[in-house]
């Protein structure tokens, strides 16, 4: 029997542009695939988000997000949305596959040498029990500092869409990373959101020492590949992948950032009927957290 082709799209996720950073790894690995990226801009950024609020509105957003493409796979390419609603989205829609982005504790408990490790991420991800469970599960014998950066997401995108950012900003938001105790330093510094590798250059420059960045953008992709795996063999059709902004009003400067990324932009308020979106308002932050 024929396996029938797979023309529907693997969709990728994240708040903003940072699930690029996921992409790029994808194409490499399966570059056989069609694409659609959503970027939720119009509730940039999640991690001021109150968590009910911000679970709510992925649920519905999905329901609309997956009526309207029918996705052979989803990929979660933001740390916030997946630690928060990746378990409600999994039971939401059981038949649909679907790959997370969680911080990469394991590798780092692994890696370090001085038992000192920070994982610099979006106050959602840091308050998140999600995140304290792979601290608990994986890292125990390390001294872990979780760091809440209320800027940093930002400052990337900013980078993304002009190629220029202030480095002493950077340099302030990553400064908590760093500590130093019983003569050991910080030696790994995990980039729990998918935004913050496109600055890892700068975060070098600014950096008091030299650390092991880790980026799970190519472990995602691996997952990714496979799931894909188990599908039926994929179908390109013509033309370049898509992009959607929730915004619909993406400034020129992003219109540009996705071509380069060889996306063309869609309309996306031709399928928000769908989604049932509420939007509400929400706020909570946290700074760096010690965790043992």
């Amino acid at each position: 029997m024929t396996v029938p082709a797979n023309g529907n799209p693997i969709l990728f996720f994240d708040s903003g542009i940072g699930g690029l950073s996921v992409v790029k790894e994808a194409r490499v690995l399966l570059p056989e695939h069609p694409y659609v990226y959503v970027a939720d801009d119009a509730a940039f950024p999640y991690g001021a988000w109150e968590e009910g609020a911000l679970r709510a509105r992925l649920v519905g957003l999905f329901r609309g997000l997956i009526a309207r493409f029918s996705p052979s796979l989803v990929v979660i390419a933001c740390n916030t949305a997946s630690t928060l609603a990746v378990a409600d989205l999994r039971a939401a829609f059981p038949g649909q596959p679907f790959v997370g982005t969680v911080p990469a504790v394991k590798p780092a408990a692994e890696r370090t040498r001085s038992g000192l490790v920070s994982v610099l991420a979006t106050p959602g991800t840091v308050k998140r029990q999600y995140t304290r469970d792979l601290i608990s599960a994986y890292a125990s014998k390390c001294h872990v500092r979780l760091v809440g950066s209320e800027n940093l997401a930002r400052l990337a995108e900013q980078y993304m869409r002009e190629g220029f950012v202030d480095e002493e900003a950077v340099r302030a938001e990553i400064a908590p990373c760093f500590i130093e105790q019983d003569g050991r330093r910080t030696d790994i510094v995990v980039l729990a959101c998918t935004h913050y590798p496109f600055l890892v250059n700068r975060m070098r420059k600014t950096a008091p020492w030299p650390v092991d960045w880790i980026d799970t953008s190519e472990a995602i992709a691996r997952r990714a590949l496979t799931l894909a795996e188990t599908l039926p063999p994929p179908s390109r059709p013509d033309g370049p992948d898509i992009a959607y902004f929730t915004s619909d009003d993406p400034p020129a400067s992003l219109r540009r950032l996705m071509t380069g990324f060889g996306f063309r932009l869609g309309e996306f308020s031709a399928g928000k009927a769908q989604g049932g979106i509420d939007v509400a308002e929400g706020a909570a932050s946290e700074g760096a957290i010690e965790a043992r």
